[in-house]
């Protein structure tokens, strides 16, 4: 059985940073794409950012481009999303997903491409 398990949201004041884990369980992390999604009250669930299997591609969301980046450590079977400059409306449940894709160079932030997903973690920027 495969899952992933996310870590590391919590309160953290505008234009503070954050960095979010993901965890695989069962499988490794490495031979597939994540991406992560968020999902903030009262609307739907948005792509956020993703890397390739391989870690050479990934794609962030114009509203949070040049503010969060994503990386693997294989070793530890975990990729993370580092947040930087948070801002309120960077106020959401986060969610971490993977998908195999034949392509190791591949990522999306299109939530139906993905089939393993995680929990969520809250992130809530506010002073």
């Amino acid at each position: 059985q495969f899952w992933v398990v996310e870590s590391g949201g919590g309160l953290v004041q505008p234009g503070g940073s954050l960095r979010l884990s993901c965890t695989g369980s069962g499988f490794i992390l490495d031979s597939y794409a994540i991406a992560w999604f968020r999902q903030a009250p009262g609307k739907e669930r948005e792509g956020v950012s993703c890397i390739s299997d391989r870690g050479d591609t990934s794609y962030h969301a114009d509203s949070v481009k040049g503010r969060f980046t994503i990386f693997r450590d294989g070793s530890k079977n975990t990729v993370y999303l580092q947040m930087y400059s948070l801002n309120p409306e960077d106020t959401a449940d986060y969610y971490c997903a993977a998908r195999w894709h034949p392509d190791p160079n591949n990522c999306t932030i299109v939530e139906g491409q993905y089939d393993i997903w995680g929990q969520g973690t809250q992130v809530t920027v506010s002073s």
